[in-house]
This record gives C-alpha cells, structure tokens and sequence, in this order.
C-alpha cells in the first residue's frame, strides 16, 4: 500500500498548553506516542508501549521525570531506556522504547516521526503570528475523521466559502473572482483578490465601516501539511492591492494538520489578528466564531471521506480552481517518493 504521508517532516502534535505533568496519549502518522512534561518543563515523546508487554506506557503514570509503567511497573527515562525492572538487578541492555525529536514553537510542541538524524529544528514550519506581539488570536483542534489531504484540499481552494459558508466569510466574489497559482521545491501559494466588492457580513464586522472593499486571500502551503492564509478587507481605493493596508483589517489564519491515520487527522488551526490586539472578547468571539466555520468545514469534509471509502478507485475530477491543491499533492508526493528505497536490480 502507498504511503500516504512523509515522515521525515515535523508535525505538529499538540498545543503547548495540552501537555502538562501528566501522559497524554495521541496518535501520529500511524504511530501511538505518549507526551509529557519534565520538572524542568521540557517536552518528551516516547513510544506509547511498554517494551516488555507492550501495556501503553499512557496508562502509567510519572514519578520524576520517568514514566512507570501500569503492569509490571518498569520504568523508563525522558531518553526511553528503562532504569528499573522488578524483581532483578540487572537491566537487559535492549530494554527501551522509542524517544522521538520533540521541539517547542509557535505555541505548539512538533514532533519528527522519520529519522531521528535529519530532524532539523530550523524546518519547523513558520507559524509565528501565534507569537508575535504585534499579532493577537487563539486556535482550537478539531479531530477530523478524513484523510489530512482533504484538509488540504479545502483550504487551498477556498471558492467553497461562496457555498459553504454564505452565511459568515463567503460571498458570490470569492467564486467569481481571478487567482493566480505560483509554487516552489517546498511551496505553493494561491493568489486572490477581490476588487470593488460588498463584503460578507464577517468582514463588515471586523471592518465596521460601510461601503464597498477590496478584499484579499492569499494561501501558502508549505508541504508536508502546513497552510497560512494571509486574509483582510480595505476600503476600495485606498491602496490594499498595492501595498498599503493600513485602513483596512488583516488577519492570519494558521492551519497545520497531522495525520493520525489514513483515515483520520488532527487539525490545529488558529486566527491571528493585528487590529484590536488587546480586546480580549474579541479574541474569544473570533475563536468561536472561527471554530463554527470550521465545523461547517468538518461536516463536509467527512461526509467526503464516508464518499470516498464508499467508491474506492474513484478518481477525483479537477477544476481549475484546483490547481493550489493539486501542486500542494505532488510536493507531498515528492516527499514520500524520496523516502522510499530504491530497487535494486536483479544480478
């Protein structure tokens, strides 16, 4: 069967503020993993399964900085080498579990599930804005029962807001309006802006001025699974398309995704602000309101996923509209092929 996601990339495994003193269990690209914290506050992930029984280390518990295991009460260090077997002195030199590259940034903590010699902390993808003093905002995780690359899909095509999300962000515009497509070893970025529109009622919200706008949505994906969408709203005419985008709001929404299994995902998204930075109701009303769209998002896209195992073998069928979604694939597809080893002729 074909892989369908790389390993050697850092993918996102939960909020900083999700793991504490105390296991958390979470599954990652197929791979079941058990995240805590050190008294020290440094992040650990080591596989979930004892290496004696193989009982999820997730049912034990912590004493220190080590994790005791719930049946048979080995224990094992931040580095997965066990320290202490019952009823014997001598530890087997083989008993240890899998210790994967943890890293802390952007608020979330990355973990690297290929090959622990290529797991370069300067490859976390950028998603700064959910630090950055100058920008404001919250996220939440939605588990999403389909397939990563459907996530994927939607978001690198957002003509769906016109009719999935009429009633907030989308308007006949979005569909109507030009893009441009641009891609790169690593990239792909779709290009739309909207010229002399009405906005839809979210943005009139944020804007809270009247008359018609100009409107922007830029989407960069950054394979493996990470999207920003740079989004916003000016008043028509003062300068937005050329630069200056200072009468109008601008907001970044984060999305990096992570798949569990084939079938399954889990969807860290985030909406960051640079207006109103400190209106801390604001931030609560954007995150829920954000978080309603994306449920709009979740429905469709599993009722796709119900499809598509119902169909197996059925192709997709593309449109232009396609084409960010469609290079955001093949430079996912580049990275799984680069990490499948090369046959070998027969002498």
């Amino acid at each position: 069967m074909t892989a369908s996601f790389p390993l050697n990339a850092w993918y996102a495994a939960a909020w900083d503020v999700e793991v504490k003193r105390a296991l958390l269990p979470r599954t990652i690209c197929g791979k079941k993993i058990v995240l805590y914290r050190t008294e020290a506050g440094a992040p650990v992930a080591l596989a979930d399964a004892c290496w004696h029984r193989l009982v999820p280390l997730s049912r034990g518990h912590l004493r220190g900085d080590e994790v005791v295991c719930a049946y048979h009460g080995l224990v094992f260090n931040p580095q997965g080498r066990c320290t202490f077997m019952p009823s014997q002195e001598t530890i087997n030199p083989s008993a240890c579990v899998r210790a994967y590259p943890v890293a802390e940034k952007h608020r979330f903590l990355w973990i690297w599930p290929g090959d622990p010699a290529l797991a370069d902390p300067a490859k976390i993808p950028d998603l700064h804005w959910n630090r950055d003093p100058d920008w404001e905002g919250d996220g939440k995780l939605i588990h999403a029962r389909c397939d990563y690359r459907l996530v994927i899909d939607n978001l690198m095509d957002l003509t769906h807001e016109t009719f999935v999300h009429g009633s907030s962000i989308g308007n006949a515009a979005v569909a109507e309006a030009p893009f441009v497509t641009t891609h790169g070893d690593r990239t792909a970025t779709v290009t739309r802006w909207m010229i002399d529109i009405e906005p839809p009622p979210f943005w009139r919200s944020q804007l809270g001025k009247p008359g018609t706008v100009d409107r922007w949505q830029i989407i960069r994906f950054e394979a493996p699974a990470t999207i920003v969408i740079d989004v916003g709203v000016a008043p028509t005419g003062t300068g937005a398309p050329e630069g200056d985008r200072s009468q109008g709001v601008n907001g970044m929404v984060l999305n990096t995704i992570t798949p569990e299994t084939d079938r399954t995902c889990h969807y860290f998204w985030a909406f960051a602000r640079n207006y109103r930075r400190h209106d801390q109701a604001l931030t609560t009303q954007l995150c829920e309101g954000v978080s309603s769209i994306f449920r709009e998002d979740e429905a469709i896209l599993e009722a796709q996923q119900q499809a598509i195992d119902e169909n197996p073998g059925r192709i997709f069928y593309n449109l232009n509209i396609d084409s960010g979604s469609m290079w955001a694939r093949r430079l996912i597809d580049r990275m799984i092929g680069a990490e499948q080893p090369v046959p070998q002729a027969a002498e």
